[in-house]
């Protein structure tokens, strides 16, 4: 095969197409609109593309308009998505358009194609063309051992901070010698551009990358070394984006470097569908678009072949509330359909049983599962949902979330619970003995397994016994102490018969668990948060820890994956790129949606994220929408009055239709409570996943290598042993398996049987 880098003029390639009459069959299906965005093939151009008016068929389709004409050959084109299985899509379009396949193109990802410049100019920023891509886990691990190199505690710089910090750095294009004193950030006494540039070092070092290198990378060589970008611009004749409204700052600008000598690029996006600022997008890069490129023709896609009147109606007058946007009206011709149905209800448990009985009915009559979503604001949102389905038996799938009871937050809350129902459960025991973290590492973890078994008991009685013991020293002492302490005294606690909730708020915040989470500054940490009090709301229901702990049993037996039909339930981020026939909008109340956390961080500029969320939802939908909101949630254990989502209020009287069970209680409008505590975490933070919890119960091969248990009375008073540690010694005292030795260099010490040996 050539050499896909070949740069030469490459005009009699055996991918060129030979163009095709005027009026090529695959441009007789497009509208007006349509038809202008493909055959404006010079130039500047930015097509916005509204929900349901065809954009991929639009990107695919002038692709191979471009190629299909002559004005370029596949490997003069370069087109960037945001994922791989849209690109796969799009080249299988194009070859299906084009009837033939194509060969030596650059289509794909940001990263991929990054990826694939830089492995053929990695000399340029000191690693070699086979360079390492680290994953999350690798980058993480390598700055923990920075954080620890520069003597810092792990506890207060969490590595995972430090990643999101450099991350976002990276996202705007800022290498370690561009971080300003007004770009530093309070971590580490303001050591994080410090560390940052330790931790490109050792990158270069270990001839590895990260994600984010991969673009920063690239702008590097693109800024330094000016025949390489040349080289790139002359061969990116024509440039097409995917979803522009997603890039960061980084994308921006790499687009910009490689576009600048042809000038024929085409963005293809939505403002109205911005909603990735927390994961580094800038929406100002489509808003700006004319302005990066004077005289760009811009091309609005409005014709909408989805949703009903009413539906585009809701969802055009929400949007227009955004004063950051370009401007479109999207409409259709198929008139009619039902009109958008928003709700009123008492709480959130009688949302949830309105959205199953809703439901029923739908399938009863015929109503295909597969075509129903609930869109959520958060994931906490899950839980009554979960619980109400699974009650009913009607099937339902979480896309893109986990299950409530199987997240990791919720799991570690739970371990702690069952610690203090019983001491026999080893596997919650294990799970929580370092987590928060507590100095307690797999060698402790060993001895924890050789004296229980020796004994025959549960691990946390072998943990006592330990403590009593010279065995353990240092953190990993001190650190079980505290836990054996901690643990006591919620049991006390629950003999006292302390409601649930108070007493998980008090195993949460008493071990640790929660000054964790709040350290944390991942993405996923506040959503972990908001997992937690919904776990709290969710004891309230039960009068006992054992009932409680038997529900969720019951619940993960249940929670089996079924064949067939099922309700979908997911986040209005995930929804994206999405349809269903029918969508349903919980939780549409102030503080909930738009989210106050969301607001109290980016003002206005987060709320109209927030409205762009709303109109996604909205727009999900082909025929139904049901919108709902309560007047009273249980947030943190207390329930609180809600007021109506102020989205509700931005949609047109004509579009929707509105009932509510709560006016004999008074008008939801008339409701004054001060808010301004609403969604306000107590509980903290922490990431990660939860994948490896089921390892836990075998873990027992990890501690296989461990001395022989030895034979019943096998020591007496004043024979001689060895041990390991502390040498050769004679044993004063014999309490079943715990013996007080008096060594000949350590002193006399309480050791375990099992770590000893007769002489």
């Amino acid at each position: 095969m050539s050499d896909p880098f070949d740069l030469s003029d490459n005009t009699s390639n055996p991918n060129s197409v030979k163009p095709q009459p005027d009026g090529s069959s695959y441009l007789t299906a497009l509208n007006e609109e349509q038809a202008d965005a493909v055959e404006t093939v010079e130039g500047a151009v930015l097509v916005l593309a509204g929900a349901g008016t065809g954009k991929t068929r639009v990107l695919t389709t002038r692709l191979a308009h471009i190629l299909n004409s002559g004005h370029a050959h596949p490997g003069e084109t370069l087109t960037v998505t945001f994922t791989n299985k849209a690109a796969r899509e799009m080249k299988s379009r194009v070859e299906k358009i084009l009837k033939h396949p194509l060969e030596g193109w650059f289509l794909g990802t940001f990263h991929s194609v990054a990826a694939r410049i830089l492995r053929r100019h990695a000399e340029v920023v000191g690693l070699k063309s086979d360079f390492l891509i680290l994953d999350t886990d690798d980058q993480l691990r390598l700055l923990k051992q920075i954080i620890e190199s520069h003597d810092l505690d792990e506890k207060r710089c969490p590595a995972r901070s430090l990643s999101a910090i450099i991350n976002k750095w990276k996202d705007r294009g800022l290498g370690p010698d561009q971080i300003t004193p007004t770009e530093e950030v309070a971590f580490a006494d303001t050591m994080a551009s410090y560390l940052y540039r330790d931790y490109q070092l050792r990158l270069c070092k270990l001839n590895a990358a990260d994600f984010g290198d991969l673009l920063l990378h690239n702008l590097t060589i693109f800024q330094n070394e000016e025949q390489i970008l040349e080289e790139y611009q002359r061969r990116f004749r024509y440039i097409l984006v995917d979803e522009y409204q997603d890039t960061n700052i980084s994308q921006y600008l790499w687009l910009r470097l490689l576009a600048q000598k042809h000038l024929n690029i085409c963005c293809v996006g939505d403002d109205d569908q911005s909603i990735y600022a927390w994961r580094g997008a800038e929406v100002s890069n489509i808003l700006n678009f004319e302005k990066d490129f004077p005289g760009a023709k811009v091309v609005r896609l409005e014709r909408n072949y989805r949703s009903t009147s009413h539906i585009l109606g809701a969802a055009s007058n929400l949007i227009a509330h955004n004063e950051n946007r370009l401007g479109k009206t999207l409409w259709t011709d198929v008139n009619g359909g039902e009109k958008v149905r928003v709700n009123g209800l008492w709480d959130g448990e009688a949302e949830a049983q309105l959205l199953v009985d809703t439901i029923s009915d739908q399938q009863l009559n015929g109503h295909s599962l597969n075509e129903i979503a609930i869109l959520v604001r958060a994931s906490h949102q899950t839980r009554p949902l979960e619980e109400r389905f699974l009650r009913t038996g009607l099937p339902f799938r979480l896309v893109g979330i986990m299950r409530f009871y199987e997240r990791l937050e919720i799991r570690d809350a739970i371990a702690y619970l069952r610690v203090i129902a019983q001491d026999s459960d080893d596997l919650a025991f294990e799970r929580i003995i370092n987590q928060p973290k507590r100095g307690i590492g797999n060698s402790t973890l060993e001895k924890l397994h050789v004296v229980a078994r020796s004994g025959d008991y549960p691990l946390i009685q072998a943990a006592r016994d330990l403590i009593d013991s010279d065995e353990l020293r240092g953190r990993a002492k001190t650190g079980l102490q505290d836990l054996i302490r901690l643990i006591d005294q919620w049991r006390e606690l629950h003999r006292k018969e302390t409601e649930l909730p108070i007493l998980a708020q008090k195993v949460l915040e008493n071990s640790g668990y929660l000054e964790m989470w709040k350290k944390d500054k991942s993405i996923q940490a506040p959503g972990r948060i908001e997992n937690l009090n919904e776990l709290i709301n969710a004891l309230h229901e039960f009068d006992t820890l054992s009932a409680f702990l038997e529900h969720i049993s019951l619940v993960i037996d249940n929670s089996e994956r079924v064949e067939g039909e099922m309700v979908n339930i997911m986040t209005l981020h995930g929804a994206k790129g999405l349809e269903f026939d029918t969508v349903f909008l919980p939780g549409w109340e102030e503080g909930l949606f738009p989210h106050q956390r969301a607001m109290d961080e980016g003002g206005l500029k987060a709320l109209e994220e927030e409205r762009r969320l709303a109109y996604v939802g909205l727009t999900r939908a082909k025929h139904n929408v049901m919108i709902s909101h309560v007047a009273n949630r249980n947030v943190f254990g207390q329930w609180k009055s809600s007021l109506p989502s102020r989205f509700i209020r931005e949609l047109p009287d004509e579009d929707i239709a509105e009932t509510s069970e709560i006016l004999a209680s008074g008008s939801l409008e008339e409701t004054n409570d001060d808010l301004s505590d609403w969604n306000r975490p107590k509980l903290g933070r922490r990431p990660s996943n939860w994948s490896r919890l089921s390892h836990s119960s075998q873990q027992k091969s990890n501690f296989l290598e461990t001395p022989p248990d030895p034979a019943p009375n096998a020591f007496s008073i004043g024979s001689r042993i060895f041990h390991q540690k502390f040498g050769y010694g004679k044993i004063l005292n014999v309490d079943g398996n715990k013996l007080e030795v008096s060594f000949e260099k350590a002193g006399t010490k309480k050791v375990m049987g099992s770590y000893v040996q007769p002489t």
